[in-house]
């Protein structure tokens, strides 16, 4: 398992939008994050879920809206951080000497995309 480099302040748990310096591991992924208190409950779910039970999608239907507002910024942040992370990794790419074309074909995009995507010039 890695964990993160990316520095402190931006790292924050992709599923509960926790700092990392309020919990006291943080796994990294490809462009996410998940906090030790977030895997110890999916253990549990996982963990007391009947055999039988087939996953249940489509929770956020339960949600009254308030709390499924309330929810909505956590996916933008988390949306946020998966692109910052991303923009780190093309750069890294790019100091490397990696094309925008090989670049572009990776994200499933053309070379004049990504370029304009994360050249940062206008």
């Amino acid at each position: 398992m890695a964990t993160a480099t990316e520095p402190d302040a931006q790292i924050v748990c992709s599923f509960c939008v926790k700092p990392s310096s309020e919990v006291a591991t943080m796994v990294a992924g490809p462009g996410v994050f998940i906090c030790d208190e977030c895997v110890a409950l999916c253990a549990e779910i996982i963990a007391t879920k009947p055999a039988d039970q087939p996953a249940q999608l489509g929770w956020e239907r339960q949600l009254a809206d308030d709390m499924l507002l309330a929810t909505l910024p956590k996916f933008a942040e988390a949306g946020s951080q998966v692109e910052r992370v991303l923009a780190r990794w093309v750069t890294e790419a790019r100091s490397r000497g990696i094309t925008w074309t090989r670049i572009g074909g990776a994200l499933g995009m053309t070379r004049q995309s990504a370029w304009e995507r994360f050249s940062g010039e206008e």
